[in-house]
């Protein structure tokens, strides 16, 4: 019987928001290739007996080379039968998943992809708020904070990003948001737009702050901390009760 390697989605942390599919495979699996954000409870729905090899990056600490987690996924897979690579939140959401089948792809091994809750609907979901809205908020656009050097993106769209009618949700950008704000604000955007900063979702020290952009790049420029984070900002970021 051929290798499947499967790439599952763990979401932001929460083990209560497996798919069920999530957990049957790692019941399943012989080898879990996991990522730091999707360890701990995550990974006790692994059998016993199952190997558990930690590959995570996260930014500003010593990480796993990409190169180097592909090329264990196609060794692992070349001799076990059921391989899980567990990505924390989506795995097609800003998870280099591309890069990881394309090295199946060159190996000749077959895959599938267990799709999972991405870390944006869960912070509007512990905010109390949605991500539309009828006739407003129509448009939900993710970005990413950093390109490959950590830095600001140069190539992004400012024009709807400063859109007041969307709802923007930024991964991997607190390091890199004062920068994005003086870039909106130039483009339009008021200062005073909506923001929701929320950090370590799906974890027992989670946290949410509803603020302004303007303020919240100023509290950024401070200092961003360690804890992962994604930030919202558009009209129904202000919203909740």
């Amino acid at each position: 019987m051929s290798s499947l390697v499967s790439f599952v989605s763990a979401g932001p942390g929460d083990p209560e928001l497996l798919t069920l599919k999530a957990v049957a495979r790692l019941r399943a699996a012989d080898v879990v290739l996991y990522d730091d954000l999707a360890a701990g409870a995550i990974l006790d729905h692994a059998r016993p007996g199952a190997s558990l090899v930690a590959v995570g990056k996260r930014a500003g600490r010593p990480s796993a080379r990409q190169e180097h987690v592909s090329r264990l996924l196609v060794d692992y897979a070349a001799t076990a039968a059921r391989v899980v690579r567990l990505k924390s939140g989506d795995a097609g959401i800003f998870g280099r998943l591309e890069e990881e089948i394309e090295a199946l792809h060159r190996a000749g091994i077959r895959y599938e992809i267990i799709p999972g809750v991405t870390s944006a609907c869960v912070a509007a979901a512990t905010a109390g708020i949605p991500l539309t809205r009828r006739h407003t908020s129509r448009r939900v656009q993710f970005i990413t904070g950093a390109d490959v050097s950590g830095q600001l993106p140069a190539d992004l769209n400012w024009v709807a990003l400063a859109d007041p009618d969307s709802t923007t949700v930024v991964y991997m950008g607190k390091r890199t948001f004062p920068a994005l704000v003086a870039k909106l604000v130039e483009h339009g955007m008021s200062a005073d737009t909506p923001a929701l900063l929320a950090e370590s979702l799906g974890h027992d020290d989670q946290r949410l702050a509803r603020t302004t952009i303007a303020k919240l790049a100023d509290q950024l420029a401070q200092g961003v901390g360690s804890a992962t984070a994604v930030i919202l900002f558009g009209a129904l970021a202000g919203d909740g009760w």
